[in-house]
């Protein structure tokens, strides 16, 4: 087998380029150093998020030639953990894609790589083929309807915050799992992670609760601390009815050392790199969830929402939701390679189907439930349920008053009960909960959904259901 791994390596290393040569030394001598030499690397372990994206893709090839560029000259080499989060953006052709570039590295007999996928806060071994959880999915579906409705209808917000809240669970489940790992590696640039975590902290401090003073002190600290946030943040989602989950281990190495590479990969274009393009053949899904682009985390699903928004919210076309986001977001999608077929029928009736059948499995709800996402009629004591059974189901407006008996716990008729649950797509006992809810901060929202939604009549349209 090594004879295998060195032809792997060969081949690595021929579509490299004088810089990304250069770089791969480099990550050698950092792994080698915070292994305390090179008679040590042996034992050390090395830990990698990979979500397919196009930056965790080449930094998980740069380790793979690292590892086996070691295992050349020393007796041993450093071992490595591959962790995916199984999040409901995950589409079968990322996993595809992630199961490809592992055949491709020749990670799937080599004892000293472990292969990892975290879903709905189990860790199992990573199988591009395993049904998604049908209880994960259901949990995150509810998260994303719940921020739905607390944020307004906020489409960015409702699309990235639970994904974004998982984060601090998975880190602290891979790097603790089954006797944990030395280091964790990321090609990721400090000002996204700084991003990151004071989006997190942000968040966390709104909602008012109390959390631990002081800054972290080591990275272990720090995914604590991500994971303490996130669980504050859906405590205030979902007050009384919140229900936790097991902690994740503390076992494991108790100083994780942190290799970043980012500033390695400041002279190559990766997006273009063969290294990506041709040895890993690296292919995105246009609808795959954008971890590193907050802003856009699935523009052609953000699309859809906005063009629903402006039919149900605005008075306007579905064409018109659509092609104004798309021409806020149209840099952003050439640039991230959205084939331009699609950009361009987005708001066509071909589109249309696609995106609705996307949004159909992503969030487990029909075009009608999804529409009451984004109006958010039952927040602040049904503020817009008016507004929404005029817009939307005018049929409905005679049985108002008992629809607010029913949200405020009061008697009413199990079919008014089962006509909210079917609407919404949340149990009776989370609705309540909604209309005793104010709205999230202004802070929270989206600047695309601001700025969509600058002018008044827009505002005025969104309550009177005009």
């Amino acid at each position: 087998m090594n004879y295998v791994y060195q032809q792997v390596l060969q081949r690595l290393v021929g579509h490299f380029t004088r810089d990304e040569r250069t770089a791969l030394q480099l990550l050698i001598q950092r792994i080698v150093v915070a292994a305390g030499g090179m008679e040590q690397v042996g034992n050390y372990k090395v830990l990698i998020a990979h979500g397919g994206g196009e930056v965790s893709s080449y930094t998980l090839a740069l380790l793979r030639a690292a590892q086996l560029s070691i295992a050349g000259r020393a007796p041993k080499t450093f071992h490595l953990r591959v962790a995916t989060l199984r999040h409901p953006g995950m589409t079968q052709a990322t996993l595809d894609s992630l199961h490809q570039g592992y055949g491709a590295l020749f990670f799937h007999d080599d004892s000293r790589v472990e292969l990892l996928m975290v879903e709905n806060h189990e860790v199992l071994p990573f199988n591009h083929q395993r049904p998604a959880s049908s209880a994960g999915r259901e949990v995150s579906q509810r998260n994303m309807l719940m921020i739905g409705h607390l944020t307004s209808g906020d489409i960015r917000a409702i699309l990235r915050n639970d994904t974004y809240l998982a984060l601090g669970d998975f880190y602290q489940r891979v790097a603790t799992w089954n006797g944990g790992v030395h280091a964790v590696v990321s090609g990721d640039s400090v000002r996204k992670q700084s991003q990151y975590i004071a989006w997190l902290k942000k968040n966390a401090l709104a909602t008012g609760l109390a959390f631990a003073p002081g800054k972290p002190t080591s990275l272990n600290g720090l995914f604590a601390r991500m994971e303490e946030w996130s669980v504050g943040c859906y405590r205030d989602l979902y007050g009384e009815h919140y229900a936790g989950t097991e902690n994740p281990g503390r076992g494991g190495h108790r100083h994780l050392a942190y290799i970043g590479i980012a500033d390695l990969l400041d002279d190559v274009d990766v997006a273009r790199a063969p290294l990506l393009t041709e040895f890993l053949a690296h292919k995105r899904d246009p609808f795959e969830f954008q971890f590193s682009h907050p802003a856009y985390p699935n523009p052609l699903l953000m699309a859809h929402m906005y063009g629903l928004q402006a039919q149900c919210l605005r008075e306007l076309s579905y064409e018109h939701g659509v092609e104004g986001f798309v021409r806020h977001a149209a840099d952003y999608m050439l640039r991230r390679r959205v084939p331009i077929e699609l950009i361009t029928e987005a708001s066509s009736p071909d589109g249309r189907v696609l995106s609705t059948t996307y949004a159909q499995a992503f969030f487990g709800l029909d075009e009608s439930q999804l529409t009451c996402l984004l109006f958010a009629p039952f927040v602040q004591h049904g503020e817009r349920l008016e507004g929404f059974l005029r817009q939307c189901h005018p049929g409905m407006l005679v049985a108002l008053p008992e629809l607010h008996k029913a949200l405020q716990g009061k008697p009413a008729a199990d079919m008014l009960h089962q006509w909210l649950v079917d609407t919404s797509g949340l149990p009776l006992a989370l609705l309540q909960h909604l209309y005793r809810k104010r709205t999230l901060p202004a802070a929270h929202g989206s600047r695309i959904h601001k700025q969509l939604f600058s002018r008044p009549e827009a505002r005025i349209a969104q309550v009177s259901g005009r």
